[in-house]
């Protein structure tokens, strides 16, 4: 079997593709849930397949990436700063992401909103520390402290809302743009698409997107979708911590390597009715991603650019 090497950053790879693929699953809106009494088939059913699921994707993991590396006993591993962080706001995003799709799940059960964001907000935390005892258990490795601060912190975004404002004014979300640097190093950054979406950090955004009008009835003069958006983002990495000169017998160019943030517009798609259930369950479902828009960036290399269209 061939063996499929990540980057330094690996976990937080793992941890999105869980987080984009169950993240289709949420998508009812909230407040068509609630029913009289918890059915306890359904939410048999529901944690069944939550179980297979995790269960699936860990012996997955398992096959395709810790069997390729040496067993250790288990250890701790500090990687801050690796990536200037890009993975740990990708943990952020995914624990989040794992922990919404949870607490609507547990919402179709007919569990009613409190108990459904303490279980269903267990998602994040609970699929992705799996990740990180089998890392613990790696020589390549270890159990990294700060990603599952994270991924606890991810969780807590999703949960303390549910219960403070029976639903979501602050998002976490994704974005991604071509940064032009993962031809350089196809096997740390992606050689195609879809492992440049998961590995390159150069073209991943990051953004807290809120939504003034599920703040405070002020905001009413504005859209019930339009939200303000901050990301976070870097360019210039070639390397975890700092760039190698060289890379599969060539050598490699210099980039500086410089954090960039971020402020846009975007659409909170949970409030957009289109008419059609399907639709608006098709936007739900999508509500994970910053949607494209102008955008002001500050970076200490630019100082302030404004960008047309960016995502």
């Amino acid at each position: 079997m061939p063996v499929i090497k990540f980057q330094e950053g690996g976990k937080s790879i793992a941890a999105s593709i869980l987080a984009l693929l169950l993240a289709t699953g949420a998508v009812a809106r909230t407040d068509t849930l609630h029913r009289a009494d918890l059915d306890k088939r359904r939410l048999c059913i529901t944690l069944s397949a939550t179980a297979f699921t995790w269960g699936g994707g860990l012996l997955l993991l398992n096959e395709a990436w810790y069997k390729n590396y040496p067993r250790s006993s288990f250890h701790f591993y500090n990687d801050m700063g690796q990536w200037y962080d890009m993975d740990k706001t990708g943990h952020l995003f995914s624990s989040y992401t794992l922990s919404m799709t949870g607490i609507h799940l547990m919402r179709q059960t007919g569990m009613d909103g409190k108990r459904a964001a303490w279980f269903g907000g267990l998602y994040g935390p609970v699929f992705l520390s799996a990740i990180e005892i089998l890392d613990g258990f790696s020589d390549e490795w270890g159990f990294s402290v700060p990603d599952m601060a994270f991924n606890i912190a991810g969780a807590a975004v999703a949960v303390s809302q549910e219960l403070l404002l029976g639903g979501q004014a602050v998002r976490i979300k994704y974005s991604y743009h071509e940064s032009g640097l993962a031809g350089y190093r196809p096997d740390a950054l992606g050689s195609n698409l879809p492992e440049r979406l998961l590995k390159d950090y150069n073209g991943q955004t990051h953004w807290l997107s809120v939504n003034p009008g599920a703040l405070t009835e002020t905001a009413l003069l504005l859209p019930g979708w339009l939200s303000f958006a901050f990301g976070y983002g870097a360019h210039g990495m070639l390397g975890g911590y700092s760039n190698p000169a060289s890379a599969g017998g060539r050598e490699l160019p210099h980039y500086e390597r410089y954090r960039r943030f971020y402020i846009a517009p975007d659409i909170d798609l949970s409030a957009v009715d289109t008419g059609s259930a399907f639709f608006n369950k098709v936007l739900r479902s999508l509500n994970f991603l910053k949607i494209p828009s102008p955008a002001v960036e500050f970076n200490r290399v630019d100082g302030v650019r404004f960008h047309l269209l960016f995502y």
